[in-house]
C-alpha cells in the first residue's frame, strides 16, 4: 500500500511527490532556522506527516538533509539572479566586482547551513557526492575561471594569466570573510564587509603584489 498523502499534497500540491514535498519542507526549515539541531520530528511537523513517513522515502535523516541542503543552495543562487555572459563587455574590473559581490552574498546565505552540520559529517559526505548545485553544475570557482579564460582569449588579460589561481583566490576570499565569522558564533545577517575589501582584492588579483616594473 502506498503511503498516505500529506495534507499539504492533498491541498493543492498533487503534482509534487511526497519525497519532493519532504525535501521542500526540510529546505524551508534550513532557510528559516538553520540546520543545527534540526530533527526528523521538526521536518515531519513542517511537512504535516507522521515521523516515520520520512523513512519510507529516504535511507535516513542524513540523506534527506543532504538533498535539502543541495536544494537550499540552488534556491539561494537562483534568488540572487544569474550572471550574464560578461566576457568582452564592460571592463574586467567591473565584471569581477559583480562576481565578488555576488559571491560574498551567496556565501553569507549558504554557509550557516553548512556550519550547522559540522557535527554531522555523514550529511556533508552525502552532499559532496551529489552534483555541484551551483553555476549549472560546474561550481563557482570553475564558473569564474571560465569567464577569466574567455577574457584572456579576448586579449583583455595577460596571455600567461593564471585564471584558475585567480578564481581560487577570489572564491577563497569569500570563504575567509564569511566562514570564520560563523564559526565564532556570529550571525550571517551581522556580517559586514570591511571597508576596501573588494577594492583591495581586485587590485591584488589584477595587479599582483610584486614591485612596480621599471619602464
Amino acid at each position: 500500500m502506498s503511503p498516505r498523502k500529506a495534507a499539504a499534497l492533498r491541498d493543492g500540491e498533487g503534482n509534487r511527490s511526497l519525497r519532493e514535498h519532504l525535501i521542500a519542507a526540510a529546505e524551508r526549515l534550513m532557510a528559516r532556522r538553520g540546520t543545527a539541531g534540526l530533527t526528523v520530528r521538526d521536518i515531519a511537523r513542517e511537512a504535516q506527516v507522521a515521523d516515520g513517513v520520512l523513512y519510507n522515502h529516504f535511507a535516513g535523516k542524513e540523506e534527506l538533509l543532504a538533498l535539502a541542503l543541495h536544494a537550499h543552495v540552488q534556491t539561494v543562487e537562483r534568488e540572487l539572479g544569474e550572471l550574464p555572459n560578461r566576457a568582452g563587455s564592460s571592463t574586467v574590473e567591473d565584471n569581477l566586482r559583480v562576481y565578488i559581490t555576488r559571491g560574498l552574498a551567496l556565501h553569507a546565505a549558504i554557509l550557516p547551513s553548512f556550519a550547522g552540520l559540522l557535527a554531522q559529517p555523514e550529511v556533508l559526505i552525502r552532499f559532496a557526492n551529489l552534483p555541484n548545485p551551483m553555476a549549472g553544475g560546474q561550481g563557482l570557482r570553475e564558473e569564474l575561471a571560465t569567464y577569466l579564460r574567455a577574457e584572456r582569449d579576448l586579449g583583455r588579460l595577460a596571455p600567461d594569466a593564471g585564471t584558475e589561481a585567480a578564481a581560487t583566490m577570489i572564491i577563497g576570499a569569500c570563504h575567509e570573510l564569511v566562514l570564520p565569522h560563523l564559526l565564532r558564533g556570529g550571525a550571517a545577517t551581522a556580517l559586514e564587509i570591511p571597508p576596501g575589501f573588494v577594492d583591495d582584492l581586485l587590485t591584488t588579483v589584477l595587479n599582483g603584489i610584486g614591485p612596480a616594473r621599471t619602464p
